[in-house]
């Protein structure tokens, strides 16, 4: 890559004395700058969806029913316009993760990076200018598909791949703590405080669009493609005029040459058995990553505030206290991470997480539903805030950051690609579910939809603990000895 001094070659990885460059820090963190737009437009939905101003808009039957003596507080926000707009930025982002790996190969991350950040700017400027729920899905289809497509941009880099997933996590925190702190100001705004947090979404992306118009293709990326003059005079230019980058160049077109060969027929050989245990753990991480309920706990967060009794501006600034917990959960888990190891803080964060769970649903179960279905008693709702940023802290410390570790790490090289792309896919094809689902079974369930969410915590923490080896540390060429002693 570009800037990296680490090429994998045929028997494992060579050192180039490179090292890290300011080449490769701007590509990478221009890279995880796309978790900035994937963090914004995750949170931006919860806190929008129950401002006054939007509903009545778009959908005046909620807000109807908000104000009805006879409403029952689970069921305010089942409605199915509303979970179209929430979960259409996930239905375009599962298509288009689906050809966004065989179309980066094809023009570049370069391309790739613009033609995403271009898809922020469209869908940013639809949603605030929409004057229909048509419009609404359609600007979220449109972020949905530069998602898809940046979310291939992540580290290729070995030897900095921890810090570079780590700062795209920390991105996609940082994302959506302004848009909760958005959605605080502009719902003071009367009529269309709304439009400003859709718009606000244009920000990032103008700043992708620009960046990716100064960032070089790397020269892998240059030699996967044929362009191998090209790709020799960005690697010299990367390493100084008089640096000697013969040897390095060699090892890159190996490197390429190698990916090639184990690129066709990778689908096909990841069910192998000598695979499937890696399928089943990459399979497995996303899957139980979805059904821990943070995913939902942080996109509709002002709606569970907004449920226990909270009015409109205090749900947002709970919402904004538990993204701050979110954040600094993240930013301290870079440096537990290396020391604990990874299943140990997958075990702890999943207990922590499910006992959190099992207490918001007995304080649901026990005060929410008195005083006619109405509100709640504000120490409990203020209780049930603290459980929420508890749980949140739990989730930023463990299976947040882990969960895009892992599955790049359990693969063996020859098919890790094809096997991330899959992780990638099922991982955005369970958020549209759930997200699809999750007001109407909060309707159905009630408070039982987190002991719901608590019983996959204590599945998810057993499989960790029987299934997945200790991956911390270990390189990807390693792989394969590692699982053949577990």
């Amino acid at each position: 890559m570009a800037g990296g001094g680490f090429v994998s070659g045929g028997g494992g990885a060579q050192d180039y004395g490179g090292g890290i460059t300011f080449s490769v820090v701007v590509t990478r963190l221009m890279a995880a700058s796309c978790g900035l737009i994937f963090g914004y437009d995750s949170g931006v939905t919860g806190g929008v969806t129950q401002m006054e101003s939007f509903l009545s808009k778009f959908v005046p039957e909620v807000l109807r029913g908000m104000k009805s003596a006879r409403r029952d507080a689970y069921c305010m926000y089942d409605n199915q316009w509303l979970t179209a707009f929430s979960l259409s930025l996930f239905v375009a982002g599962t298509l288009s993760s689906l050809v966004a790996s065989r179309a980066t190969r094809a023009v570049g991350r370069q391309a790739i990076m613009l033609f995403g950040g271009v898809m922020f700017l469209s869908g940013s400027i639809v949603n605030a200018a929409a004057v229909n729920i048509a419009m609404l899905i359609i600007g979220r289809m449109l972020l949905g598909f530069g998602l898809g497509f940046t979310l291939q941009l992540r580290c290729i880099c070995p030897r900095w791949c921890g810090a570079f997933t780590s700062a795209y996590n920390a991105f996609v925190v940082v994302g959506i703590l302004s848009a909760t702190v958005t959605n605080y100001f502009t719902n003071r705004i009367p009529g269309w405080g709304w439009r400003v947090s859709l718009c606000l979404a244009a920000v990032p992306g103008a700043i992708i669009v620009a960046g990716s118009l100064f960032i070089p293709d790397t020269p892998s990326s240059l030699v996967l493609r044929g362009h191998h003059d090209r790709a020799r005079a960005a690697l010299q230019r990367i390493r100084g005029e008089d640096a000697d980058i013969d040897a390095e160049f060699k090892g890159i077109v190996r490197a390429v040459d190698e990916a090639r060969q184990n690129e066709a027929g990778a689908l096909r050989r990841r069910v192998r058995r000598r695979y499937r245990h890696c399928l089943a753990v990459a399979l497995g991480v996303p899957v139980f990553y979805e059904f821990t309920g943070m995913i939902v706990i942080s996109i509709f967060s002002p709606v569970l505030f907004r449920t226990v009794g909270f009015n409109s501006q205090k749900a947002i600034l709970g919402s904004v206290i538990n993204s701050m917990t979110n954040l600094a959960s993240t930013l301290l888990s870079t440096s537990v991470m290396d020391r604990t190891g990874h299943r140990p803080l997958f075990i702890v964060g999943g207990l922590g997480m499910m006992l959190c769970e099992v207490a918001i649903s007995w304080i649901m179960a026990d005060h929410l539903g008195r005083h006619q279905g109405l509100t709640m008693p504000r120490g409990y709702a203020t209780g049930v805030l603290v459980l929420i940023c508890l749980c949140t802290f739990s989730f930023g410390l463990s299976w947040a950051p882990l969960r895009w570790v892992v599955p790049s790490e359990i693969y063996p090289v020859e098919v890790r690609s094809a096997g991330q792309a899959l992780s990638i896919s099922v991982a955005l094809c369970l958020s549209f579910v759930e997200l699809q689902v999750f007001i109407a079974l909060l309707c159905a369930m009630k408070y039982g939809v987190f002991l719901f969410y608590a019983g996959w915590l204590l599945a998810m923490t057993i499989f960790v603990a029987a299934f997945l080896p200790e991956t911390k540390g270990v390189p990807i060429e390693a792989m394969r000895s590692v699982w053949a002693r577990h």
